[in-house]
């Protein structure tokens, strides 16, 4: 898989934005990939605290956004009416969160993947944002998507440990590195 032909497939001119340009050089980022046409990894689902749910969110969305806004005020923009998203509820509460991303086909492959993914800070470290992203990523298998995909972190070691296998390394300057290629 030539993952920067697909990732440029994906993300036509990104690193021409001037945004992406003038991040410092030493801020680098990881690309990362999950076959989803075989068997999934076989992770232990999270032990969640009592109360917890997830699904996709079917409200209203401002109450999305305000969880979204107290993670990062920058993602509400990519939170927009008709799309979709995954959340871990608290009751009523969105506790955590990530878009349901639709990034197109690439060599017949249909490609989705988990984006913009966060937990509001009072439930943070209880395994419900890794049990979140775990599901999400059934849910595109269950979906029809062949391959996920996890764009522009830093968190790569946290990904890993569901599955997720870094592509590429990139900084404001372009690619460092493939990390995969097979063909």
């Amino acid at each position: 898989m030539n993952y920067k032909e697909l990732f440029n497939s994906m993300h036509k001119d990104f690193f021409q934005q001037k945004s992406i340009r003038s991040l410092p050089k030493d801020w680098i980022f990881t690309e990362l990939a999950m076959d989803l046409r075989g068997a999934l990894p076989n992770i232990t689902p999270s032990d969640c605290p009592k109360g917890i749910s997830f699904g996709e969110y079917q409200g209203e969305l401002p109450p999305l956004l305000s969880a979204v806004r107290r993670v990062d005020e920058d993602w509400a923009q990519y939170f927009r009416e008709g799309d979709r998203f995954y959340c871990v509820f608290d009751g009523e509460t969105v506790a955590a969160f990530c878009c349901l991303g639709d990034l197109g086909r690439f060599r017949g492959l249909r490609i989705g993947g988990p984006g913009c993914v966060g937990t509001v800070p009072e439930y943070r470290r209880q395994g419900i944002g890794s049990e979140m992203v775990r599901l999400a990523t059934e849910t595109l298998r269950r979906d029809g998507f062949d391959l996920s995909w996890i764009h522009y972190t830093h968190l790569a070691h946290w990904y890993m440990k569901l599955g997720y296998k870094p592509v590429l390394r990139w900084n404001g300057g372009g690619f460092l590195s493939d990390l995969e290629t097979d063909g």
